[in-house]
């Protein structure tokens, strides 16, 4: 009895937050599943149960397998993008720069901007136009004779995805250049002078000493961009709308949902979302439990 009433006050505490959290995010993911699995194509039928058959059917229509390949594209380069700049740019805040306050303000200032506001900006920026016609940086590009690196960016067919995640590595590489900055200042001096004293290098003390110290870092910096990435919406819609050229997941359940008006096909869609940011999530959370239990 003494130990309930112990844990009791904080129970009843947290229980709306349970309650929410039970409803509001698992009770929505149960539903979406169950509708997933349904063969309700439209707004009025009720839907029955056909299994896995509405996952297995978007692999035989080109736009879905459009916008998965899309993704992977987008990914590996805003992952990998903002990751290295995010870790040069704390590397030079690290070195002790003259205005670190104010370059770090900069820096982590594209973070206060919506994707929206950003992706408005980047669709003049990445304007496909050229020569005489050019605007953005095809037509800085032109004014200083580099006609060659005028490209179609977002609307080349093989790697718009890839001009696609420039704006989001310029926005988001300033959060990760705080989380490795926070990394290379949480690592001990006295590491760094023994490695020093030890006759190791400048650049073998970063390469044995420190960057093993950032795993935990790198790690968190590489879940938060993978599952952002792969939510990815309104960002591309504000560059270039709805178009194939720039499909990806989250825009093929819009179109489904809403302009097709075809609910199973869009929960199923959503579903497999879920799943691919489960893959990030999922082994970062037992990773970081078992570490717990270790300490």
């Amino acid at each position: 009895m003494t130990r309930v009433r112990r844990w009791l006050p904080g129970l009843l505490l947290v229980m709306p937050s349970l309650v929410a959290i039970g409803v509001f995010v698992y009770g929505m993911l149960g539903w979406n599943f169950r509708l997933a699995m349904t063969d309700r194509h439209d707004e009025v039928s009720e839907g029955f149960f056909v299994g896995l058959d509405n996952f297995f059917s978007l692999w035989s229509q080109k736009p879905w397998v459009i916008s998965v390949h899309h993704a992977i594209v987008f990914t590996a380069v805003f992952v990998l993008g903002a990751l290295a700049l995010g870790w040069l740019l704390a590397f030079l805040m690290e070195k002790g720069i003259r205005g670190e306050g104010t370059f770090r303000a900069v820096y982590l200032f594209p973070m206060a901007v919506s994707f929206v506001a950003t992706g408005v900006v980047w669709r003049w920026l990445m304007n496909s136009a050229r020569d005489e016609r050019a605007v953005g940086l095809n037509r800085l590009f032109d004014g200083l004779g580099l006609d060659a690196l005028q490209w179609g960016w977002f609307r080349d067919q093989d790697w718009g995805m890839a001009a696609m995640a420039i704006p989001a590595i310029w926005q988001i590489s300033g959060y990760v250049m705080a989380l490795f900055l926070a990394g290379f200042r949480g690592v001990p001096e006295e590491l760094r002078e023994a490695a020093r004293v030890d006759g190791c290098a400048e650049w073998q003390v970063y390469r044995h000493v420190v960057l093993p110290l950032l795993r935990p870092v790198t790690l968190s910096a590489l879940i938060i961009l993978g599952h952002i990435s792969l939510k990815v919406f309104d960002l591309i819609v504000a560059v270039s709308g709805k178009q194939i050229v720039t499909y990806v997941p989250a825009i093929s359940m819009w179109v489904a949902v809403f302009d097709s008006h075809d609910p199973a096909k869009g929960a199923a869609i959503a579903s497999y979302i879920v799943l691919a940011v489960s893959v990030f999530v999922v082994p970062y959370l037992v990773w970081s439990l078992r570490r717990e239990k270790r300490s």
